[in-house]
């Protein structure tokens, strides 16, 4: 009998097939909060965090911009806003992605294409973007390196990537972020997204994430050049950025 492939959902082990229905289990539970909670668990930071994404894009007019994992919009909505972009934001999860397209036709951003997809096989085609985003989502990805091979697939020549994930601190920060999410952000889950365990997942999914050393060369083994990071915050947070030769 084949064995079947397992993979890591937080601190469990399951079934590689299984992760990616789990994983939406999870965002379909916290989409209604979801942003509330960003807000509350890093007291705000993630707004500084993603502002400084935007700022190193250096956007123009009429580029093709593709933003994975962006269900929700903040990041579409706010390179959206500082260029004339062709928007695309794909997200695996429906329940996001509703609402997403909520708040853009709250702040009348709506012309915006809204693409429901995976990131390890992004029914897009080739060569297509001169920019793909992607924060806070890679970590969700079952298969990591198939995702960064269709992000390289999916950008032009001398395209850009930039991921910006949560990730592994100095370690003078180590054990006071450790003692901070593990003990607080579960409780902040079930308080105000009434669920804890899908913010446990979230809290041990980052601990799993690869270091910024071996995430820059997953980067490298997928074709990037100049596969490089910033770490923000003493590493809790890196930005990735890397170009499709």
């Amino acid at each position: 009998m084949t064995q079947q492939k397992e993979t890591h959902f937080g601190f469990k082990t399951v079934d590689w097939d299984e992760k990616q229905s789990r994983v939406r289990g999870v965002f379909d539970s916290v989409a209604s909060r979801y942003d509330i909670m960003n807000d509350v668990m890093s007291l705000g930071a993630h707004r500084l965090w993603k502002r400084y994404m935007v700022d190193t894009l250096r956007l123009q007019d009429d580029m093709q911009v593709l933003d994975l994992a962006g269900g929700t919009g903040d990041i579409g909505f706010a390179m959206r806003k500082r260029a004339a972009i062709d928007l695309t934001i794909c997200d695996i999860n429906a329940e996001m992605l509703g609402q997403g397209r909520a708040r853009g036709f709250d702040t009348n951003i709506r012309d915006v294409k809204w693409v429901c997809g995976n990131a390890e096989c992004l029914p897009l085609p080739d060569a297509q973007f001169d920019v793909v985003t992607i924060a806070f989502g890679i970590r969700n990805v079952t298969d990591i390196g198939a995702a960064l091979h269709e992000m390289y697939r999916v950008l032009k020549p001398s395209g850009r990537l930039l991921c910006l994930e949560f990730s592994h601190p100095v370690a003078a920060l180590k054990p006071i972020y450790d003692a901070y999410s593990f003990k607080l952000i579960p409780r902040m889950g079930e308080w105000i997204a009434k669920d804890r365990d899908s913010y446990q997942y979230l809290v041990e999914s980052i601990r799993r994430f690869p270091t910024q050393d071996d995430f820059a060369q997953m980067m490298t083994d997928a074709g990037f050049a100049q596969a490089r990071y910033d770490n923000l915050s003493g590493g809790i947070v890196a930005l990735h950025s890397g170009y499709r030769i």
